[in-house]
């Protein structure tokens, strides 16, 4: 007996961390395909893919989805993908635009109270018993009156800047184009870095920043200054980042992101004064439902022949 034909409108799930979709995929009616890649019979039937932005979407990929209509990204990032080249074949690109600002930002304070104030080194000091008299007499600053810059004044980016001035912190900010805001923009990136105690890295990640934050940035911001990222780890070069903090040209640096994710242990093995995270800013039980239950409604949307809900900016 032959194998029923595939369904005409089927939905590709891209990668196995987002397989905890497919159920509320299929509870909603959809076909979803097998597995996380095309497979010969399946690719002429596929119309979208719910994806995470992240992770890169080649054209010799989709070259080989002739009908595919629609990549309905779960995340708020897209830079995985090139979008113009989609639209310029016809295909949509939507994503979770704004749904989990506030979570990134808290991130990002927890992210500068844990370096900044020593707390997750302070945690390990005591749990492998080297807890001296004399360690509150070494303290760190408090964070009222530092300066914190931020990189990308977007929804996360202002986020941040209105929970940074309730620890009475000064705020500026950098972006490549100018808008109106509660808070001075310096006239570059650099200068941002030169003026800031911390540099927060907030912006969308595309091909003009990639390594914008670069060994002549991280030596700005300097010995006793604080880099946290919570964009993209292709904002920041790397290399540099570690080489910095190895010799004392950067104090500290607190990240969510990495060039390559999952970033190796080895890499950070020993690299001081940094708190690191696994990509986690973005995702909590209040944002994820929210982020899936949009990434659905897109899919919905595109094949009843609807307008999407949130795409692309283009």
């Amino acid at each position: 007996m032959s194998e029923p034909p595939m369904p005409a409108r089927l939905v590709m799930i891209s990668h196995e961390m987002l397989e905890p979709v497919r159920r509320p995929l299929e509870a909603a009616g959809f076909q979803v395909a097998p597995g996380h890649a095309p497979s010969d019979e399946t690719r002429e039937a596929i119309r979208v893919i719910v994806h995470a932005g992240e992770v890169p979407l080649t054209p010799e990929l989709l070259e080989r989805l002739p009908n595919l209509g629609l990549i309905a990204c779960v995340s708020v990032g897209y830079d995985g993908i090139d979008v113009g080249w989609c639209r310029k074949r016809g295909i949509e690109v939507t994503h979770a635009k704004g749904l989990n600002a506030d979570d990134v930002a808290d991130h990002a304070i927890g992210l500068i109270l844990a370096s900044w104030r020593n707390i997750v080194a302070g945690d390990q000091v005591v749990r492998a018993g080297g807890w001296r008299g004399d360690d509150r007499l070494r303290p760190r600053p408090g964070l009222k009156g530092r300066k914190l810059g931020i990189m990308g004044l977007g929804a996360i980016g202002e986020a941040v800047a209105r929970r940074a001035e309730a620890f009475g912190m000064e705020v500026a900010w950098w972006g490549p184009n100018p808008k109106p805001a509660a808070w001075p923009r310096a006239d570059s990136l650099l200068a941002l870095a030169r003026e800031s105690d911390i540099l927060v890295v907030a912006c969308r990640a595309d091909a003009s920043n990639r390594g914008a934050v670069s060994g002549t940035i991280i030596e700005a911001v300097g010995p006793r200054g604080l880099i946290v990222n919570v964009a993209r780890g292709s904002i920041i070069d790397e290399d540099a980042l570690i080489a910095a903090l190895k010799d004392g040209r950067l104090g500290r640096a607190a990240l969510d992101v990495f060039a390559e994710e999952p970033t190796p242990a080895s890499r950070w093995a020993d690299v001081p004064n940094t708190v690191l995270t696994p990509h986690t800013a973005g995702g909590t039980v209040d944002s994820i439902p929210r982020m899936v239950a949009q990434a659905l409604e897109n899919v919905r949307l595109f094949l009843a022949g609807e307008p999407v809900a949130s795409p692309v900016a283009a």
